[in-house]
């Protein structure tokens, strides 16, 4: 027998004995968390506890989105730069208008969190 065949079979046995004992293979999940805000003292708050979670994690996708579309345009504009087709000051009014943007978002999301 080689050292080969010998390695494979012993590697194949160390997987099947793993396999087979879930004791060594198994890892703990955790449990479930309470809302941000807290459990509440009824199901009906606790629902709503999640909602506001959720809410806060859309307005957070949301915000994510606004500042890759402002980099995405700022790249654009760098991009025709160098084409010659825009000029620097175009690109420092992007910046700009860009963080004004995403600075009113911010603004928006807080607020609208508060609402809720």
């Amino acid at each position: 027998m080689s050292i080969r065949t010998i390695t494979k079979s012993l590697t194949s046995a160390a997987a099947l004995i793993m396999g087979l004992n879930p004791i060594i293979a198994a890892a703990a999940l955790p449990g479930a968390q309470a809302p941000t805000r807290g459990e509440g003292t009824s199901w009906l708050q606790t629902i709503q506890n999640y909602g506001y979670d959720g809410f806060m994690l859309i307005g957070l996708f949301l915000l994510g989105a606004m500042m890759v579309g402002v980099a995405s345009h700022a790249y654009g504009v760098y991009h025709d730069i160098h084409e010659g087709k825009k000029k620097w000051r175009d690109l420092g009014l992007t910046a700009v208008v860009g963080i004004c943007l995403i600075g009113v978002g911010i603004f928006m999301v807080t607020k609208a969190t508060g609402v809720l």
